[in-house]
């Protein structure tokens, strides 16, 4: 890419970051605070039942209306499990130090609230689509059926479009280049074309992604399900199995490695000055900013997912979205940081991203480790685009669901992916904190304004469980104080 046209977008791009990010680092906390305490950490106390219901959903569901409870699960952990939790676990502790990984956790434990309150709305608020008659929905749907305000429903879209459909995708497919090019050097093989004062790579790794990323995001959400489906849980298992190896073989270096995370974790540097300066590290800022990219709790993102499933309560769902942040932090994140810290690679300022992630491994398990991660890398960042596009696709409906403007819309994803393989890091990445800030912004106003009727449902839903109903069933006519506010035959 031209390297000046590249610096201009970066000082843009970072403009804006800065102060939106300052503020949402706070707001973020304070919302999860307000979650946990209020629904009474949900997240403890139903944390086994959530197990329970993920475990007895793989059938549930109707197929002619919507996915499988466990379908959406996966297919949120498709997006959740990707870079976030290679490259951006990786780049958190080399610029934010091993503290980073406790606010990643910190983000991740509060954010469980959070990823259950707006999944849950999803699926309360969630609509039949006209043309297939298959279930849609997410925070544009609840932000204006819930609020009546369908202008902040278009710009809640409008961001998610930009961050998953865009620019997130672009992020995916820059890793893999980043990846495959560390471990095989497969960027060699790019062909150069000038025209005129631009000049641009053509990247043959890029074009094959594009090509296997259209031929999933063609068939729709049911296909982008199954693939989720059979793919996830093995990428993630073989992922999980080497870690678990590495922590086995370094395991009495474990304690010290704990340590070393909750000690860095507070200290902050007051020589910055002013409120920011004092208060928030750079361990807490990449935490808090790297955990969110991973996780997505509480960014409007996994309840498009969540809005797609038949339950019979809308709870349900919630709950298996609850369970899918903390598999993805505390569960893969954490094994990439234990990667990391066992290796003390992250001393090197010359690794960052995926390639610290891979030389770490190097250093754990020998030469093969490249390759091993280069392959999973592939695996989770084109999950997470075909992910990212169904959370996309369902936002491009609620705003124009004409066929001709969805093959407008996926050819767009499409030379997206492909521009992420070919333009640098630094920007890629500044791009996805701006459209994440900006959608974790406008959902976290709207959940915090709909709070009654989530606390509603979990109300319903608990109450049943005490009754020793084993499958909660929710029915609007129960509650005559919210039916005139939602509009639905669902239930």
């Amino acid at each position: 890419m031209n390297e000046q046209l590249n610096t201009t977008l970066m000082s843009w791009v970072q403009m804006l970051n800065d102060p939106l990010w300052n503020f949402l680092v706070v707001f973020l906390v304070v919302v999860g605070v307000f979650y946990t305490l209020i629904t009474g950490a949900v997240q403890l106390r139903l944390f086994f039942h959530s197990i329970k219901v993920m475990k007895s959903s793989r059938k549930e569901g109707d197929d002619e209306h919507g996915i499988t409870p466990f379908q959406a699960f996966v297919t949120g952990l498709a997006s959740r499990v990707g870079v976030g939790n290679v490259a951006g676990v990786a780049i958190a502790i080399a610029i934010g130090g091993p503290g980073a990984v406790f606010w990643m956790w910190l983000t991740a434990f509060l954010g469980m609230s959070s990823a259950f309150v707006e999944s849950s709305l999803a699926q309360l608020f969630k609509v039949r689509d006209t043309q297939n008659q298959q279930f849609r929905g997410g925070p544009a749907y609840y932000i204006t059926q819930g609020l009546k305000q369908k202008w902040l429903g278009v710009v809640f879209a409008l961001s998610l479009i930009l961050a998953y459909g865009f620019v997130f995708n672009a992020v995916q497919a820059n890793s893999i280049i980043d990846a495959t090019s560390h471990a095989w050097g497969w960027d060699k093989a790019n062909l150069m074309l000038n025209l005129g004062l631009f000049s641009f790579e053509i990247s043959w790794v890029g074009i094959v992604l594009v090509i296997l990323t259209a031929v999933i995001i063609f068939g729709g959400i049911k296909r982008i399900a199954k693939v989720a489906e059979s793919f996830v849980p093995l990428m993630a298992v073989m992922y999980l199995a080497v870690a678990l190896y590495i922590a086995v073989k370094n395991f009495s270096i474990l304690p010290e490695i704990f340590q070393l995370i909750f000690t860095h974790a507070f200290q902050f540097d007051a020589a910055a000055g002013g409120f920011f300066g004092a208060m928030v590290s750079m361990a807490m800022m990449m935490g808090i900013k790297r955990g969110l990219f991973s996780n997505e709790a509480g960014m409007g993102s996994a309840p498009n997912a969540a809005a797609a499933s038949d339950v019979k309560h809308p709870v349900n769902q919630g709950l298996v979205q609850m369970l899918g942040v903390f598999v993805d932090t505390f569960v893969v994140c954490s094994c990439t940081a234990i990667i990391i810290l066992s290796s003390g690679l992250y001393h090197d300022a010359g690794f960052a991203g995926v390639q610290l992630t891979q030389m770490a491994l190097v250093s754990q398990i020998g030469s093969w480790g490249d390759d091993f991660l280069a392959i999973i890398l592939f695996m989770f960042a084109y999950s997470s685009i075909i992910g990212n596009y169904a959370y996309a696709e369902s936002n491009m409906q609620f705003i124009n669901n004409n066929r001709k403007v969805i093959l407008v819309f996926r050819l767009l994803v499409l030379f997206m992916v492909y521009f992420g393989a070919i333009t640098s890091v630094p920007l890629v990445w500044s791009m996805a904190d701006l459209s994440m800030g900006l959608m974790a912004t406008i959902n976290l106003f709207a959940i915090l304004l709909l709070t009654p009727f989530a606390l509603m449902l979990l109300k319903d839903y608990t109450s049943q469980l005490k009754q020793g109903i084993k499958e909660p069933e929710f029915k609007l006519d129960n509650h005559p104080k919210f039916k005139d506010k939602v509009n639905s035959d669902i239930w």
